[in-house]
């Protein structure tokens, strides 16, 4: 990501925390968590132009009655402090996605937004030399086979690396490097697959986090903020004591096997997974750096889900 999209983001983090916590105050109290993360955010915020300002705060305001809708709980009035808190990026390598947590810690009861500015992608995974990607992404280590197939492309990676090489300079990169590489963790996640009924499941547990929330995507070219319910839990859509959520959204069934996985047609860095239950997934494989490293990252995105994954869309009010 280039820090003009890392700015970008953390900047609409943070437009998205405090609309919210305007809000609510009008009803009840509230209070940011000033963590490193909020500072961050902060700082971004600062360095985009008066513009993007002006459509990052837009954007924001459009979804936040749609989330009271889905949550009631936020606006019910105890008397007590609800806390709004922007996560750190150590909280989400732990498996949590969420962007901005709501809690009210006098009842034990919080839900996460997922923040994404003009993308949908899901996580940024990687394969590396010594990165054990079975045990990471859904509980089964990663056979001898798949260290056989992979061993000697990190060793070019490395050689490449130790000359100094860019990855422009790497003669047919796609064919030397992604295309064998995909294959390995394609037959990897065959072989796990075979011996472990769970890994489908745990494998969208890993993309998605342990944790239910809400994504919501500012699509700045139409004028509008998508907010998706990811509710693989149950732990969303609460009521509250006097009052039920406005807007109803179901349980989300979680893959129990892999119907297909293959390369994109014509593309020799994609390949796309199958589930039953309506998940579907790519995964784009690219050097994440000028210089060539021996690691490489996913771009992952969702291009299918479940009818229950309910999408709602929030148009701006200028």
């Amino acid at each position: 990501m280039s820090e003009q999209s890392n700015n970008q983001g953390r900047a609409y983090e943070f437009a998205c925390i405090k609309t919210l916590n305007e809000k609510i105050n009008k009803i009840r109290k509230s209070q940011i968590v000033e963590n490193s993360a909020y500072l961050a955010d902060k700082n971004a915020w600062q360095l985009v132009s008066n513009n993007l300002k002006n459509i990052l705060i837009v954007s924001s305001r459009a979804v936040v009655e749609t989330i009271f809708d889905l949550e009631p709980r936020i606006l019910e009035n105890d008397n007590n402090m609800l806390l709004l808190k922007i996560q750190t990026d150590n909280e989400g390598k732990e498996g949590d996605v969420r962007d901005i947590v709501i809690s009210r810690p006098d009842i034990e009861w919080e839900i996460g937004l997922s923040i994404k500015h003009n993308h949908f992608a899901v996580k940024h995974s990687r394969l590396a030399s010594s990165l054990d990607f079975g045990k990471k992404w859904f509980g089964v280590n990663c056979s001898k086979e798949y260290w056989n197939d992979v061993n000697h492309i990190f060793n070019y990676l490395k050689e490449q690396k130790s000359s100094g090489k860019n990855w422009r300079d790497l003669n047919l990169k796609e064919d030397t490097v992604y295309v064998p590489l995909l294959n390995a963790f394609m037959n990897e996640i065959d072989r796990s697959n075979k011996c472990n009924n769970a890994v489908s499941r745990k494998m969208v547990e890993y993309l998605l986090g342990e944790f239910d929330f809400y994504k919501v995507i500012s699509i700045d070219s139409k004028k509008l903020t998508k907010i998706q319910s990811y509710n693989l839990h149950g732990s969303l859509n609460k009521s509250a004591n006097n009052k039920q959520a406005t807007i109803k959204i179901p349980l989300v069934n979680l893959p129990t096997r892999i119907v297909s996985l293959g390369f994109k047609p014509n593309s020799k860095n994609t390949i796309e997974l199958y589930m039953d239950n309506g998940w579907q997934f790519s995964f784009r494989i690219h050097n994440a750096s000028t210089k060539v490293e021996p690691s490489l990252k996913f771009d992952i995105q969702i291009i299918g889900m479940p009818a229950t994954i309910i999408s709602i869309d929030c148009l701006w009010k200028w």
